[in-house]
């Protein structure tokens, strides 16, 4: 009899450890994120959810619905080699996705968790499809990669299903050549307060922009003591701009996104590290304006990993900013040397490294010249060989001319890495569940 009631006791054990664990299991997969972090601007407005009814492949999509604006992801922060380039890619399903304003960079993407760096942006209503993302480590062991629902500047709403996470692992290229595009827009046809405006190059425009463009080339060697160089193709571009970005800081400009859908085939065949877009906003003699606030370049942005930055040509075709004269102005390509040094600048920062800021010559005891401008400034930052406050030589660090955009030649030998490795049984869940429980 008592043998009976063990063994009866023993199953109802069993029983209850298989209903405990099953039950453990259930709600492992539906609210287990599987080292992800799940972050939102607006707290409250979004869902996370582990999705099994849209999915790609066997394992639960990863759901962001947010329904109303709002700038949410899911993050992970994974250990890396410094210096060294990696691709991330998925696939993502979208419904409805909407930015609270256009242009704007907001939508379904992948992107580096506090930077400005981010692949290809979806919106609207999409079926699954391939997302790429290529970023170079730097000089970090670890790197936070975020599959969003939002943007930098604009918050979006929709939802959007992300699956099939993979990372691989490139061959690290220390060439510190710059390969650029500098593209000059030659029309301009957009609405500004209520009044269609258009704007046209003329041909010594378009020829003085040319010749800055070698110049800045040759500059850069010049100033950086050869730590870096430059190579570029010039595009001339007849579709006109139509749409254009405003901030109360700089009033209107062409953002990325003003111009990406004119670029975009050019970027993907050109595989360029840094982006000119050379614009005219205004002319004298024909009283055009469109309102710019003390701004005669823009740099220091991001087009999908790549510097972008804004040259605008002057209102007044007797200005001289862009003109050699050996007696006015022998260093016009400073406007390019200026907004590209914006992008180095921020590279350094989220690399972790002391810079100066750009605009604080001054209080390094530097002044603009009548011929030269901020040449000596720029060469010294360059070369880092400004004396800071402890005697020290700070600027630009040699190993920053190495952190370029990754490109698609440094993946001809990729290596895949572990990232986002799901269970495939209750076995290897619960395992997974303890090595949380120990912090492991």
């Amino acid at each position: 009899m008592n043998r009976k009631t063990n063994i009866i006791k023993s199953i109802i054990f069993l029983m209850g450890i298989i209903i405990f664990f099953t039950i453990l299991y259930i709600f492992y997969i539906n609210y287990y994120y599987n080292g992800f972090y799940k972050a939102e601007y607006n707290r409250g407005v979004t869902t996370f959810t582990r999705d099994n009814e849209i999915k790609f492949s066997d394992n639960r999509s990863y759901k962001i619905e947010s329904n109303n604006y709002n700038d949410a992801c899911f993050y992970k922060e994974f250990t890396v080699e410094p210096n060294t380039p990696y691709r991330i890619t998925c696939m993502v399903k979208t419904k409805n996705v909407i930015s609270e304003s256009e242009p704007s960079d907001s939508g379904a993407q992948i992107f580096l968790v506090e930077t400005v760096e981010h692949s290809e942006v979806i919106k609207g209503t999409n079926d699954w499809r391939k997302l790429e993302f290529m970023v170079y480590s730097r000089d970090k062991d670890t790197l936070k990669i975020g599959f969003r629902l939002g943007g930098d500047e604009t918050n979006c709403k929709g939802t959007a299903w992300f699956s099939d996470f993979k990372v691989e692992k490139g061959l690290n290229n220390k060439n510190t050549n710059w390969n650029m595009a500098c593209f000059i827009f030659k029309n301009i046809d957009v609405e500004i307060n209520e009044q269609q405006v258009n704007l046209s190059m003329n041909l010594r425009d378009i020829d003085i922009m040319k010749e800055n463009m070698e110049r800045f080339k040759n500059s850069s060697a010049e100033l950086s003591k050869n730590a870096m160089t430059v190579t570029y193709d010039i595009y001339e571009i007849e579709e006109p701009i139509t749409s254009l970005t405003y901030s109360d800081k700089y009033g209107y400009y062409v953002g990325p996104d003003n111009v990406k859908n004119l670029i975009y085939d050019y970027l993907k065949k050109g595989e360029y590290d840094y982006v000119f877009t050379i614009v005219r906003l205004g002319n004298e003699e024909e009283n055009i304006e469109i309102p710019t606030y003390d701004w005669i370049g823009l740099g220091g942005m991001d087009l999908e990993g790549i510097g972008y930055s804004n040259i605008r040509l002057p209102n007044n075709d007797r200005n001289y900013v862009y003109t050699y004269d050996y007696k006015i102005n022998i260093f016009p390509e400073e406007v390019y040397i200026h907004e590209f040094l914006h992008t180095l600048e921020r590279i350094s920062k989220e690399a972790g490294y002391d810079v100066p800021e750009l605009h604080s010559y001054s209080e390094y005891g530097y002044e603009e010249k009548n011929l030269t401008g901020l040449k000596a400034w720029y060469r010294d930052y360059m070369q880092c060989n400004i004396i800071g406050e402890q005697g020290e030589y700070i600027g630009i660090n040699p190993i920053i001319y190495e952190f370029k955009p990754v490109h698609k030649e440094d993946f001809e030998f990729s290596i895949e890495v572990e990232f986002n490795e799901e269970p495939n049984n209750i076995l290897e869940a619960i395992i997974n569940i303890f090595k949380r429980i120990k912090g492991e």
